[in-house]
């Protein structure tokens, strides 16, 4: 049965048997210590409404809309960093959230920690009454897979209408008239959580239109190996962004209705191998890499996780007791499902070991679960644990309320009978354009090659530029272009009702300028390409690189090795701009020093409106603000780790990802994470850092045990314990505008812990986003949370502060600071 939430007095009693701190953390694995005890219960105030607000909805000819920054931020001081220890009140404490009406983006970005633990008591009380009765055959049947009309279905019950899953992170997959939503990849380098939250809410709107009860989405594993076939499902290369992109889009998806399932836990890092080989990773990079998106999505209510197909040290995800009994429900608290990705389950003893779903059949559930529970290997408790899960999940969404049926067959599109053609899409396609401008990163800028302006004449060259052969959705499952790429392939795909093209595009904002346009969308031609690219007053060269599941990158060089169609346009024009459309980093080296190369704009893969927004961005209607959400190296061998054909993968970067292993190693990237250029320029000042009031004295002991440097206590729900992620520190400072035209900045905070910690140089923990007028300034708020600032004990399993300074730094990327101050502790 599912431990419920009891008194903070459980929780508080431990602090005084806590051990002491350790001034060195041993990086081996460590067993969860199982102590069964509750997180404390809450305020019962309910939270505000969000209500999704595009400031960057219009464009504006010569300006750019920009993301929202907080409404509430305090006003700007301009003094000196403080190093005191000064206190202001803590803004609100922890509002009882139901998913259907989470905190709004503004508030919760500043001070907002929702509880969601009354809704869950609730919807299992519910769901203990609905299968009170049930047999051994029933209670099984609500955790076996079948097949109907989803990609896997759980049959129905004397009433309860059983359940519709489906694919996934970015729409809903085999079926028509919905919306593709630009990829995780795009999604994160908006750096923009108004953005990420309302994108996650129109998505559950389309799943809940559609009668699909489960999303399987969203993605979140890392980006651990640049070359990973699915990387433009996820979220980046860092998991303090992973986690935020990941804690807004299940806020989005289960406020639009439908259950959110976060995917794949855990260390599904390539698609090599990916059923057969072993990610060895030790207990402190677990859970300060990749288990953070997973801990972040089941603080904002994640009804279901999926667990993967990879091992985890020796042992298949999907039957691994450490991480899901261990990590997932003991420590993280998770009140929802675990279901097996389609095909990852290996025994029926996975029950035991905290999979609660097997998908997409009963191959080990079923008639062979009963028998295991009639024999005594599977204790029928634990089967009504599973199905009370199920059920529980479906009350927590209100699904029991007039939920739409099922209304399409991902299994069989052609049969009308089965596929009722309902359209949802509303006027999604405004998001898709926001978030494809939001994520375009200029990465160079010379000459003011861009904007462009009224050019004379301007050329577009490579296949990338123009459609493909055969409509948006020549290649079903993504996984192949022969035009644009709009987004990558797999079960992370879905299908594109229409596609803007850049050729296209920028032919009607030509027409208005009066420029001559031509076109060679041939990537091998060179000397055609070259010779038309002599006078234009532009050039500009389109390429890609695309990826899918089920197999990774075999390089990180372009598609049809366009890097010649670059050089040869070059060659022979003094103003050539580059376009790319990726789904994850290419080594650019041979051609980005090019003396004709003047501009290089980033698009990653955004979706049917990504020839509108990248016209947008060239012409200055938008101001590019969008931010790398991943590192891009000078040489592939830069990298702290690639594709590995092994069936043992050891993780022996450990911490050492990305950006941090370039750090650690002193290793100048091409553009490092978080990197982007504007067409203006910014001016950080005024960096004041305060501790805040914390007047919940029921919780002092703990704050005190956390300041002392001890480990925080273990149990249910110790690693996501409210108290240890409500805001702790305000950091305030202002940006000015100082150039001549309007643009969004993304500012963002690193922590610099000491070296005896063993943390890398530098730790993204805060990001914001700003827009401002010519000259204004505006005060940015970022809040630090005491887990934000903690270190992964691997002895004493908890989170504590390590002993020594720790320094905050805020800037324009990660290599790119411009004040800093000191943690007041």
């Amino acid at each position: 049965m599912l431990l419920l939430i009891a008194s903070l007095q459980s929780l508080v009693a431990l602090v005084s048997a806590v051990s002491s701190s350790h001034s060195e953390i041993p990086s081996g694995s460590s067993a969860i210590q199982n102590a069964s005890f509750s997180i404390p219960s809450t305020a019962t105030a309910s939270g505000p409404s969000f209500s999704p607000s595009l400031s960057q909805s219009g464009v504006q000819s010569g300006s750019t809309i920009s993301p929202s920054s907080s409404s509430a931020a305090p006003p700007l001081t301009t003094g000196p960093a403080s190093n005191s220890t000064s206190q202001s009140p803590i803004p609100v404490v922890y509002p009882s959230t139901d998913p259907s009406n989470p905190p709004s983006v503004d508030q919760d970005a500043l001070e907002v920690v929702p509880d969601f633990n009354p809704a869950w008591q609730q919807a299992h009380a519910k769901a203990q009454s609905q299968i009170a009765n049930y047999t051994l055959e029933q209670l099984i049947t609500v955790v076996s897979g079948s097949t109907s009309r989803c990609v896997g279905n759980i049959q129905p019950i004397d009433g309860w209408p059983g359940l519709c899953l489906n694919d996934g992170p970015l729409g809903v997959r085999l079926a028509d008239y919905i919306t593709a939503f630009p990829p995780g990849i795009n999604t994160a380098a908006t750096f923009n959580r108004s953005l990420i939250r309302t994108r996650g809410l129109f998505m559950g709107t389309e799943f809940k239109g559609k009668g699909v009860n489960i999303a399987l989405g969203p993605m979140m594993n890392m980006l651990r190996v640049p070359a990973a076939g699915r990387n433009f499902e996820g979220f980046g290369a860092d998991p303090f962004l992973s986690g935020e992109a990941a804690y807004e889009t299940v806020l989005g998806m289960q406020q639009g209705g439908v259950q959110a399932c976060a995917k794949h836990f855990i260390d599904n890092e390539q698609e090599t191998n990916r059923m057969t080989s072993s990610s060895d990773v030790d207990d402190r990079t677990q859970h300060e890499i990749y288990a953070q998106p997973f801990m972040r999505s089941v603080m904002a209510g994640v009804s279901a996780v999926m667990c993967s197909y990879n091992l985890i040290n020796d042992t298949h995800a999907c039957q691994n007791n450490l991480t899901l009994n261990g990590i997932l429900k003991e420590e993280f608290g998770f009140q929802g499902f675990v279901v097996s990705d389609w095909g990852a389950t290996h025994s029926t003893l996975s029950a035991t070991a905290g999979l609660d779903v097997e998908m997409p059949d009963s191959s080990f559930f079923g008639n062979t679960l009963a028998t295991f529970v009639n024999n005594g290997s599977v204790p029928l408790s634990r089967v009504r644990d599973m199905a009370e899960r199920v059920v529980a999940s479906w009350y927590f969404l209100h699904q029991d309320e007039d939920y739409p049926a099922v209304n399409f067959n991902a299994n069989n599109p052609g049969d009308e009978a089965t596929n009722e053609h309902v359209n949802v899409e509303d006027d999604h396609s405004s998001v898709v354009l926001d978030i494809g401008r939001a994520s375009i990163v200029l990465l160079k800028n010379v000459r003011n090659a861009l904007p462009l302006y009224k050019p004379k004449s301007i050329l577009l060259a490579g296949s990338d530029a123009g459609l493909g052969a055969i409509g948006p959705n020549e290649f079903p499952n993504g996984g192949g272009d022969d035009g644009i790429l709009a987004i990558g392939g797999g079960s992370g795909a879905a299908n594109l009702t229409y596609l803007i093209s850049p050729l296209e595009a920028i032919q009607i904002r030509a027409r208005q300028d009066r420029t001559t346009v031509s076109w060679i969308l041939n990537d091998f031609n060179l000397p055609r390409a070259g010779n038309m690219a002599i006078g234009t007053s532009a050039a500009l060269v389109f390429v890609n690189a695309d990826s899918s599941e089920g197999s990774d990158r075999t390089n990180l060089t372009t598609h049809n090795d366009a890097e010649q169609l670059i050089l040869s346009v070059a060659a022979q024009n003094n103003n050539t701009i580059v376009v790319t459309h990726s789904v994850g980093p290419l080594i650019i080296d041979s051609w980005i020093d090019h003396p004709n190369i003047t501009g290089v704009l980033w698009a990653g893969v955004s979706a049917a409106e990504t020839g509108n927004a990248i016209t947008d961005v060239l012409y200055g209607a938008f101001n590019p603000s969008g931010r790398l959400p991943y590192t891009i190296a000078r040489n592939a061998a830069d990298y702290p780790a690639s594709v590995s054909t092994s069936l043992e993968i050891p993780y022996s970067e450990g911490l050492q990802i990305d950006y941090r292993a370039f750090d650690a190693r002193n290793i100048t990237p091409r553009y490092e994470f978080g990197f982007g250029l504007s067409y203006t320029e910014f001016k950080y000042s005024g960096l004041e850092i305060v501790a805040l009031n914390d007047s919940d004295n029921a919780q002092g002991d703990l704050i005190r045990n956390w300041e002392a440097g001890n480990p925080s206590p273990g149990g249910f729900g110790s690693s996501t314990a409210l108290w240890l992620h409500r805001p702790a520190f305000q950091v305030t400072f202002g940006i000015q505008n100082t150039g001549d035209v309007s643009g969004g900045e993304i500012p963002q905070i690193y922590i610099q812990m000491p070296p005896s910690s063993g943390e890398p140089p530098s730790i993204l923990k805060g990001f914001s986003d700003v827009f401002l007028q010519p000259g204004e300034t505006k005060p940015v708020t970022i809040m630090l949370s005491r887990h934000s600032l903690s270190i992964w004990d691997v002895v004493a399993q908890g989170w504590r502060r390590p002993q020594g300074t720790l320094t905050v730094v805020v800037g324009a990327s990660s290599r790119d600071f411009r004040l800093s101050g000191v943690i007041p502790i």
